[in-house]
């Protein structure tokens, strides 16, 4: 019966990639978030100072992880794969960015928003790096958005849902969906502050970057907050000292 169970669980997970792959298949775009050089310098910089912070912050929480909880380094180096497989999923958008899924919120759930501070923006520098998604110069604005405020909400929503209801897998999925959906509201709002609108300024911008954002990434949030929940039901299937692991150290875990 339990191998049985388990067999359906995987083939559950294979179905979901596939369906999510089929959908969401990778196109030309533009850029990973905004590309390289398309901020004016001052804004390229204020961003990159705002990242820094949490980014040091989120090297000490990973060192702490590591030295008391080593067994989960795999759990750890997952999180980050799922980001970067489901961030290197690209369809155009506004000009001079892309949309796309961000993988930030399982990793959020597991060990809080710290860590994906760092795993989020070295899959954003391996992707500038070796696949010309991004850039470096606009790693600081990217980061910010995928790898410290959407983790940010998602870690948010995911304990506020757990204690008003106490359903895992629903919160799950909403806090891997609005992870996803907050990386583009600040995208929007990063792109508006640089590129505010003759007529209305900032908030004219806001309202056309986020309205082009919303047609594709809706969909991609609900979609990635299903496919969150798969992972979830696949690892719970057979990473169970994994998972005891999580329940007793990481404050990102509630038991369901």
């Amino acid at each position: 019966m339990q191998l049985k169970a388990r067999s359906i669980s995987t083939l559950l997970l294979v179905l979901g990639f596939t369906l999510y792959l089929f959908v969401n298949e990778p196109q030309s775009a533009y850029a990973m978030h905004i590309m390289e050089g398309f901020l004016p310098l001052g804004w390229a910089v204020f961003w990159w100072v705002v990242f820094v912070p949490f980014f040091i912050l989120g090297l000490r929480a990973l060192v702490k992880i590591t030295k008391e909880t080593p067994e989960l380094k795999i759990m750890l180096g997952l999180a980050g794969a799922f980001t970067f497989v489901l961030s290197a999923l690209k369809i155009p958008s506004v000009t001079g960015s892309s949309s796309h899924p961000t993988g930030t919120g399982l990793g959020a759930v597991m060990f809080g928003p710290l860590p994906m501070s760092v795993l989020g923006s070295i899959v954003l520098l391996f992707q500038a790096l070796l696949l010309a998604h991004g850039g470096l110069t606009t790693l600081g604005a990217n980061a910010f958005s995928m790898a410290v405020a959407g983790p940010m909400v998602g870690y948010i929503v995911y304990n506020w849902m757990m204690r008003a209801s106490g359903k895992q897998k629903l919160s799950i999925f909403m806090a891997a969906a609005l992870a996803d959906l907050t990386t583009y509201v600040v995208t929007s709002l990063q792109l508006s502050l640089a590129f505010p609108a003759e007529s209305g300024g900032v908030l004219a911008s806001f309202v056309k970057f986020g309205g082009i954002f919303a047609i594709t990434q809706i969909p991609l949030a609900i979609s990635e907050g299903l496919l969150t929940v798969l992972i979830w039901n696949w690892l719970q299937a057979y990473s169970s000292e994994e998972f005891s692991a999580l329940h007793r150290r990481m404050k990102g875990v509630k038991q369901s």
